[in-house]
């Protein structure tokens, strides 16, 4: 790899792991939660969103920050589950080969999960137009690989992207234990509606 821009090594990042999920594109973000947070604010459409009520805490706090409204349902899933009605899918607990079916897919590096870098995200998606947009919003809205005394933005954004040394991180994990021999084709789910508590249970995410 030719490296001449510290971007050189996101976008790697998020080559391999596009092609490896089989995705056109993925966009790396500092955290899942962002990631779907960024989703949210693409659609703007302020609307009721209902994911499963058993999930990860953050998840129903980005829909409320992203101005929708919170809708709980009593769903068993493993890996990954929609946030309805969007085609929006929050895969922060698995990732497999060829795992992206479509629409916008949130991916999670956690440490706990199988490319541990610390923390970051990753949303795949085949549209180039919220990638270019995602590329944009994630980074404080700065044009994509203009230096910033020669910017001059045209949007408000979010402070919200990789730093290239945890992309460099997740490159190495990557070639190290993914890329030899795809030998995690089959990496089981590290998570799933039995992993977490019933948050419609909360006084915070009851209806007002």
């Amino acid at each position: 790899m030719n490296i001449t821009d510290p971007w050189d090594i996101v976008e790697e990042f998020e080559s391999k792991v596009a092609n490896y999920a089989g995705s056109k594109y993925a966009v790396s973000t500092d955290n899942c939660t962002n990631a779907l947070f960024l989703c949210l604010k693409y659609y703007n459409n302020p609307q009721n969103i209902t994911i499963p009520k058993n999930t990860y805490i953050s998840v129903p706090q980005a829909i409320i920050h992203a101005g929708y409204n919170l809708k709980f349902e009593d769903l068993k899933w493993s890996g990954m589950y929609q946030l309805k009605p969007f085609n929006i899918w929050d895969g922060s607990v698995r990732f497999k080969q060829n795992m992206y079916k479509g629409g916008l897919h949130c991916l999670s590096f956690h440490h706990r999960k199988p490319i541990g870098i610390g923390k970051g995200g990753m949303i795949l998606t085949d549209d180039i137009e919220f990638r270019d947009w995602a590329r944009v919003v994630r980074y404080e809205g700065r044009t994509y690989r203009v230096k910033y005394e020669d910017d001059v933005p045209k949007m408000v954004g979010w402070n919200m992207y990789m730093y290239p040394e945890q992309a460099e991180v997740g490159l190495e994990l990557f070639e190290k234990y993914i890329e030899p021999d795809w030998k995690w084709e089959a990496f089981d789910d590290v998570g799933g509606s039995d992993s977490y508590t019933d948050l419609s249970k909360l006084e915070i995410f009851k209806e007002k």
